[in-house]
């Protein structure tokens, strides 16, 4: 999700992306910091955000970076600097998943820690269960209870974005406003990737084939999602569930908390 926040004295700089191209021909911008023989920490962000936006601005990446990890982020396609395509089949679960193990393989990284928010949660868990080899442990933070984007109103985005008209649904205003804060975003293909999580039927994630890895759930108490998402981490084994103080769906990637809970659970590993 994006948070909106803007950039913070002394927070790292952002490199310039280097370009990953998918297993479809979309470019993937990945983003690198650290030393680069260090375990690595995979970084996916959230639905309208960036990894500026969800990573960088919120300090995970000085804070991973401080506790000597090398960290490399994305941008998911159709957001920051990725490619961003109007069509709807360009943003079905199985190419965001083929997206981290193509840029996995690029950086000839047999496996990272994994740490995903919002979207990019839902994106890990599943790339937890089809990869496990992939991926030693993962923070999973305000992961979707079920298919990603299910209350964004499609209708009222794109009325929006062709004519103008007035959002009416509360949910998707949200999701209208955050789109238009961070810089970059494009509200067309962001609608068509709404649209792609509803082409596929077995998008939600499935409590009866959990990872298998180590996992920590966090999402904040106002999350509308917490019980739902709390279901999820009760049904996976081993795994933990931080409860974060406080924040909602869009500011939990700002939570201390969430961050030492995160590097914490990592330092286990």
């Amino acid at each position: 999700m994006a948070t909106g926040i803007p950039d913070i004295p002394g927070i790292t700089e952002v490199p310039d992306p280097q370009f990953v191209m998918s297993t479809n021909g979309r470019r993937i911008a990945t983003y690198s910091w650290g030393d680069d023989t260090a375990d690595t920490v995979l970084l996916v962000h959230g639905f309208a955000s960036s990894a500026r936006d969800n990573w960088v601005n919120t300090g995970w990446v000085r804070d991973l970076t401080r506790a000597g990890y090398r960290v490399l982020a994305i941008d998911q396609r159709g957001h920051g600097a990725s490619d961003k395509p109007y069509l709807d089949r360009a943003y079905v679960m199985d190419l965001f998943v083929e997206d981290i193990v193509t840029v996995l393989d690029t950086y000839l990284l047999d496996s990272v820690h994994y740490a995903g928010y919002s979207l990019g949660a839902r994106v890990g868990w599943q790339v937890a269960v089809a990869h496990p080899e992939r991926v030693d442990r993962a923070v999973l933070g305000g992961i979707p209870d079920g298919r990603p984007l299910a209350r964004l109103q499609i209708d009222q985005a794109r009325a929006y974005v062709d004519h103008g008209t007035a959002v009416e649904d509360q949910v998707t205003r949200n999701y209208v406003t955050l789109t238009e804060r961070v810089p970059g975003n494009d509200l067309r293909a962001l609608i068509a990737l709404a649209e792609g999580m509803r082409l596929v039927e077995d998008a939600d994630p499935d409590p009866s084939n959990p990872p298998t890895q180590p996992v920590l759930f966090a999402t904040g108490s106002e999350d509308a999602i917490l019980e739902r998402s709390r279901a999820l981490a009760d049904a996976t084994p081993g795994s933990r569930f931080v409860e974060l103080p406080g924040r909602h769906h869009f500011n939990a990637p700002v939570s201390r908390e969430f961050r030492e809970s995160a590097i914490a659970f990592l330092d286990e590993g």
